[in-house]
């Protein structure tokens, strides 16, 4: 499993195709860390059928957008996603292709994945500089009879253009006033704090090599890389721990048929068993060209027969009826 992650989240060429009529078309992406995981595992999975290829360069979400505008790949990649007034500015189709969940990972000796509970508050000021050490008294107050280490706190966050990271600061800005009105939700934000790594592997390996650190991942990186996680408080008040059905639970409302351009975000969702930090990741393309076709023809084979690969990664496939919308949406746009 490790031999492939490391293969699947840098610069790398992973198997795509068309459809068989198109078997012999390479295509070209770039972007989000969040999904390259399951966006190499649909593609290895299909090259035994077409022999296609796909380069994707696994960038940030900010890299893809900027590369696909430029018109220098196939498809952008983004956690992000465009609202439509941008998308109508670009000549952009943009569609969602699964769901998965942020995830606070720590490196604290002697304690175990979902040991610790944090609050959204207790994370915004934590990643604000204001909670410094491990045994703070806040700290302390929601983690009952857990002895938490006297140790400094080192915040690791991206340094790059970021899909993860919108997600991440959105959730923070509706549960901190502070984090909102002094950092914002964005995609790139001028950190209070902390290391910044490149990509969802980069924030992962530091807080891997530092004791004493926090950082946020996409879920599958949390688990591929062994990390330890934390619990967060969500919406209706329970700590809850990061699963396939807690990301499932958090989009079982979504309204996806009422959200134009496919514009819609899953953070702090309603619901007992919902994961507070989760969210959609989309794929780009120009309304106008080339190998449009090619691409939009790789994700419906993976809406088709990519389910299992991706819950095997602990994401959440998208449901029938919206996998069935982006058919219809997607296709009558692309010229």
């Amino acid at each position: 499993m490790i031999q492939f992650f490391r293969a699947a989240v840098g610069a790398l060429l992973i198997a795509g195709a068309a459809g068989a009529a198109q078997a012999a078309d390479s295509i070209s992406g770039a972007g989000a860390t969040f999904p390259a995981p399951v966006y190499a595992k649909w593609a290895e999975m299909y090259k035994a059928q077409t022999g296609a290829s796909l380069n994707y360069q696994s960038i940030g979400s900010g890299g893809g957008i900027r590369q696909i505008t430029a018109n220098t790949v196939d498809f952008g990649a983004s956690d992000k996603p465009l609202k439509p007034d941008d998308l109508a500015t670009n000549g952009f189709i943009q569609f969602p292709t699964v769901i998965g969940g942020v995830v606070p990972v720590v490196n604290l000796p002697g304690v175990k994945s979902g040991q610790i509970k944090l609050t959204g508050a207790q994370i915004a000021d934590i990643y604000r500089g204001v909670i410094k050490r491990w045994n703070d008294p806040l700290l302390a107050r929601t983690n009952p009879g857990i002895t938490l280490p006297n140790l400094p706190i080192t915040v690791v966050h991206r340094s790059d253009g970021s899909g993860t990271t919108f997600i991440f600061t959105t959730y923070l800005a509706l549960k901190a006033a502070h984090w909102a009105s002094d950092v914002g939700a964005s995609d790139s934000v001028s950190w209070p704090t902390g290391l910044g790594g490149k990509g969802n592997e980069g924030v992962a390996a530091f807080v891997k090599q530092t004791p004493g650190s926090i950082g946020y991942v996409e879920y599958a990186y949390a688990t591929l890389n062994d990390l330890t996680y934390t619990q967060v408080q969500n919406k209706a008040g329970k700590f809850v721990s990061p699963t396939a059905a807690a990301f499932a639970a958090a989009a079982a409302g979504a309204k996806w048929q009422s959200a134009p351009g496919f514009y819609l975000l899953l953070v702090d969702q309603a619901g007992p068993d919902a994961w507070p930090i989760s969210g959609a990741t989309f794929i780009l393309l120009h309304t106008n060209q080339a190998k449009g076709k090619s691409v939009l023809a790789f994700f419906d084979w993976a809406y088709k027969n990519g389910d299992a690969a991706a819950s095997q990664l602990a994401y959440v496939p998208l449901p029938a009826s919206v996998k069935e919308q982006v058919r219809k949406l997607a296709w009558s746009k692309l010229k």
